[in-house]
């Protein structure tokens, strides 16, 4: 049981952890730069920890970067004021960024500038041969160490994974938490201590403050846990952080 208990917390952080890492602070803001070699090791982490739900880089970098631009009005890709459940809006969300990592649509130069691309790994990490082959790891797993049934309902979140992440976040922290900064969307930061989704619950912070790449930090308890590794990455040069804004408490205009 332990085993497989294990395996799923694993999954879970680590594909969570190059999701808002690689994906978000760098892929879609530019928190931070990296050279190119480390950027095709980020490319092939990700799919190795993200593994059947590896989003490509490009795709999500994009369509963030339409959130962002477009949040909680018809053009945004996801948003609970015009998706009724958070079935509908993660097939919306799904849809739109398969047209665009599939280049099927290509959207404006704003969105798609320095957004980084491998198109060649993504072809092979994207493909069904390659999820099935990190579905049928998962299922062998299971199979050897899963000592209850009821073990088993773990694995389809695991299948599942990365759009769960990306729903908890584009879902429930756009209806429900407390918000230090009046936006103009529904963002807010759904966790006040954010132990499961390592610094993307602080939400309202980040729509305030979108290239920072501390997600916390305004109020005493908002640890960002991904921030502290972005630091330690920083300090041993493997990548270079940008210049951080700092933000104060006394700044903080709360939403009335």
């Amino acid at each position: 049981m332990w085993v497989i208990l294990g395996f799923f917390v694993a999954h879970w952080y680590l594909s969570l952890f190059f999701q808002t890492f690689f994906l978000h602070r760098y892929a879609s803001h530019k928190a931070f730069t990296m050279n190119k070699t480390t950027e095709k090791i980020f490319f092939v982490l990700t799919w190795i920890f993200q593994g059947s739900n590896y989003l490509s880089p490009y795709g999500y970098g994009v369509m963030h970067r339409m959130h962002h631009a477009f949040a909680d009005t018809e053009n945004d890709p996801h948003s609970p004021t015009y998706d009724e459940t958070i079935w509908n809006m993660m097939w919306k969300t799904k849809t739109i960024y398969s047209d665009i990592a599939s280049k099927r649509v290509i959207p404006d130069s704003r969105f798609t500038e320095g957004v980084p691309q491998w198109e060649a790994f993504d072809k092979i990490a994207r493909s069904w041969p390659s999820r099935l082959f990190w579905g049928a790891l998962y299922v062998l797993v299971y199979w050897q160490f899963a000592t209850v049934w009821w073990l088993w309902l773990l694995l389809p979140l695991q299948f599942l994974m990365s759009p769960i992440h990306g729903a908890i976040i584009n879902w429930f922290a756009h209806k429900y938490g407390y918000r230090n900064f009046d936006v103009r969307d529904t963002s807010k930061n759904f966790l006040p201590v954010d132990f499961l989704m390592m610094g993307e619950s602080y939400h309202n912070n980040h729509h305030k403050h979108g290239s920072r790449a501390n997600f916390g930090g305004i109020r005493w308890h908002e640890i960002d846990p991904t921030y502290q590794v972005i630091r330690l990455l920083n300090k041993l040069g493997i990548i270079t952080l940008a210049r951080q804004r700092e933000v104060h408490l006394e700044e903080v205009k709360k939403a009335a």
